[in-house]
């Protein structure tokens, strides 16, 4: 723990298994758009979720958690167990009042090698974050700090700009937004973003076929 504070209610889930990074690192240059478009346009998150720091690309794996709104015993608590390549997916209750991520989190995040940071809630201390590099998203800004009480949940599924988050799932982030998709789902996304993507680069060469004989 980084703060002294009793974390007794705050529920933790048994280990959970993790989506290959590997897959993770093949889809993580493609466009959050054509990833959604492969998922029957499924799995995106709300819009009202958006990037607060300028370089918002982000690919990882989902470590969720329910936090109670205004307070962030439970993302504390969360970091202790982060491993490299997670990314911090936190159902705040939509409170965009009071912020429960700001700076001193974002340092232990680079520490641990949290890839990135996505708040259904509000965030707060936003030039040290972009300072720092990391892609943060949320609903909201605020300089209101948290209180570190409780109760709150490690683990478990959470829901998050309107999408259900597993542990272990696959997240993918850019400016036009955020995408998750399935653990068990990540391959097949992969290979279908892959022909999907050299569909459209042909409908590009045909496009610029087409205004070259124009002129």
């Amino acid at each position: 723990m980084f703060i002294n504070a009793s974390t007794d209610n705050i529920d933790i889930a048994p280990a959970w298994e993790r989506a290959d990074l590997d897959e993770v690192k093949r889809l993580a240059p493609y466009p959050v758009a054509l990833v959604g478009d492969v998922q029957a346009r499924m799995g995106i998150m709300a819009a009202a979720i958006r990037p607060v720091t300028p370089a918002p690309r982000l690919a990882g794996t989902v470590l969720p958690v329910l936090a109670r709104e205004g307070d962030n015993l439970a993302i504390h608590r969360a970091l202790d167990d982060a491993r490299p390549g997670d990314v911090l997916v936190v159902n705040a209750n939509a409170e965009i009042n009071r912020a429960v991520f700001g700076d001193l989190l974002g340092e232990i995040c680079l520490a641990k090698g949290v890839t990135g940071i996505v708040i259904d809630g509000a965030v707060r201390d936003v030039e040290e974050l972009a300072g720092q590099g990391l892609a943060v998203y949320a609903r909201g800004i605020s300089p209101a700090g948290p209180w570190k009480n409780g109760p709150g949940r490690i683990g478990f599924p959470v829901a998050c700009g309107n999408v259900v988050c597993n542990p272990g799932d696959a997240i993918f982030g850019d400016r036009d937004g955020l995408v998750v998709i399935p653990r068990r789902d990540l391959t097949a996304v992969v290979e279908r973003t892959l022909a999907q993507e050299q569909t459209e680069q042909k409908m590009r060469e045909a496009i610029n076929a087409v205004a070259q004989l124009a002129h």
